[in-house]
């Protein structure tokens, strides 16, 4: 699996990653045009970004989202936050996951971050389990509030 920052042209089939999965097809769109602009949105930032993971024949087969964020907590330490983290159906329980986060990690120390910090919905109790082989501890309880 290949790594890469993504591209406005990946779009759809991050979408149809994101939407393919118990969760995600009852919140993701129909329509690709808010996930555009987000995209855009995230390219503007500079520290928001989406990679893609390419299987051998050049298909998109995984996706993550990685935010560094600076902060004056844990003596001023640089975090990077995962998030969307998806691997394609037919791939899943076959060590992408794994790749990815080595992925996950080597951006990160690049960036100068001294953690890797996720939440995921309690729902996913396999996800659980594998943040967990890949030495994550769930230390702290998440909170959230829709806004409309």
């Amino acid at each position: 699996m290949k790594f890469r920052p993504a591209l406005r042209d990946d779009v759809p089939a991050i979408v149809a990653m994101l939407a393919d999965d118990m969760l995600g097809a009852k919140r993701e769109l129909d329509g690709l045009d808010a996930y555009y602009a987000a995209f855009d949105a995230m390219q503007a930032e500079g520290n928001n970004r989406i990679y893609v993971g390419e299987d051998d024949r050049g298909a998109i087969a995984a996706t993550y989202q990685l935010t560094f964020i600076s902060g004056l907590s844990l003596a001023a330490a640089r975090r990077a936050q995962v998030e969307s983290v998806r691997v394609a159906g037919h791939l899943r329980g076959q060590g992408v996951g794994k790749e990815m986060f080595a992925d996950i990690e080597a951006r990160a120390r690049t960036a100068g971050c001294r953690l890797i910090q996720l939440t995921m919905n309690a729902q996913r109790t396999d996800s659980h389990r594998f943040y967990e082989a890949l030495g994550f501890e769930a230390s702290h309880v998440g909170f959230k509030r829709y806004l409309d």
